[in-house]
């Protein structure tokens, strides 16, 4: 069973799975956006032009009031989305090393400041003699 729970770990938390599930929800959120607009903001203004359909001051804040509803809800949404990603990345880095960083292959010529071998005991470039560290 722990090994199942480890492979199930390893698959869920792969970079790709999780970037999938964030589109889905991301889509999914913005679909409410593109809905919103559709029926508050286009289908008014066809029925107006189209069928004459007055309509109240009353009627444009509502339509107003439920495009914007959707637009704080997609907000809220991709909001809690990107603490959540945070927190898995950051939950990802807890238990693995940090790797020490490679010893240096090249330093600086003191006279040029051109960039030499580390072993080397006279600079390629302006050919001074360097002195021993």
């Amino acid at each position: 069973m722990k090994k199942f729970m480890a492979e199930f770990k390893q698959f869920a938390l792969r970079g790709n799975v999780l970037d999938m599930a964030v589109g889905v929800i991301i889509g999914g959120a913005f679909t409410g956006i593109i809905t919103a607009l559709t029926e508050n903001f286009i289908n008014p203004i066809l029925d107006f032009l189209i069928r004459g359909t007055r309509y109240t001051a009353q009627d444009i804040a509502g339509f107003g009031s439920n495009f914007l509803g959707a637009v704080i809800n997609f907000i809220i949404m991709a909001f809690i989305l990107f603490c959540l990603i945070k927190g898995i990345n950051k939950l990802m880095t807890i238990g693995q090393k940090k790797e020490a960083p490679a010893a240096p292959t090249t330093k600086i010529c003191p006279f040029c400041k051109s960039e030499i071998p580390i072993e080397a005991t006279r600079c390629a470039h302006c050919t001074s003699e360097l002195p021993e560290e």
